[in-house]
């Protein structure tokens, strides 16, 4: 093929613009051309598979009895409480806790009124004591606000300043008698311990773990 023959193959060239991702690339011979073709994410449908309506129900119902069995099995965990070893008492009180156990006395009418009456009196008392606190909580802040009333009155600045908050109360800072004085320059050692905490799992099992130090 001459020189000219390329030419002229190439000037009847139709090149497209190219996209930054493209798929693949394909030539044809006439005419000469190349061209980029455009990126196809998607793919031909898959044929749907007709199911059985009976088993697409017993599928739907397999799944509602196993979260209504895991719902059972939660919620019987959920009052059971777990043991602790150390506030258990001994077999041995167990089994003679009813003999052990104290019968009440039986308290007689006059008892009992009387009981009943001191009850009443001491409600009474502490009502009368609950409104008198009312009162002179009352009377505090009555007072307190009709001296800031005539503060103000006679000046906004004096009663702006009047209105801050103390901050020097704040931090509060007390020190006091404690058991055994303390030693000079004592470094403190950090100690050994063993942790016997026992672990459970979610359905309350005990698991064994390593003891650390």
């Amino acid at each position: 093929m001459s020189f000219s023959g390329i030419l002229s193959a190439f000037s009847r060239l139709s090149v497209h613009a190219l996209r930054p991702n493209t798929r693949n690339i394909s030539t044809n011979i006439n005419p000469l051309c190349f061209k980029a073709t455009e990126i196809l994410y998607g793919e031909p449908l898959k044929k749907k598979r007709r199911i059985d309506p009976a088993v697409v129900r017993q599928r739907e119902m397999r799944k509602q009895r196993k979260i209504e069995k895991a719902i059972r099995r939660l919620e019987k965990h959920a009052r059971q409480l777990k043991p602790v070893s150390e506030v258990e008492p001994a077999f041995k009180l167990v089994d003679d806790m009813k003999r052990r156990t104290r019968p009440k006395p039986k308290l007689s009418d006059e008892v009992i009124e009387d009981r009943i009456l001191l009850l009443k009196e001491w409600t009474r008392y502490k009502q009368h004591e609950h409104l008198t606190d009312i009162q002179m909580i009352d009377t505090a802040v009555l007072s307190q606000q009709k001296a800031l009333d005539e503060l103000r009155s006679e000046s906004e600045e004096l009663y702006q300043a009047a209105i801050q908050l103390d901050l020097s109360f704040l931090p509060h800072n007390v020190q006091g008698p404690v058991s055994t004085p303390p030693i000079r320059g004592y470094n403190t050692p950090d100690g050994e311990y063993i942790d016997i905490t026992k672990k459970y799992d979610g359905e309350d099992q005990f698991v064994e773990e390593p003891e650390s130090s």
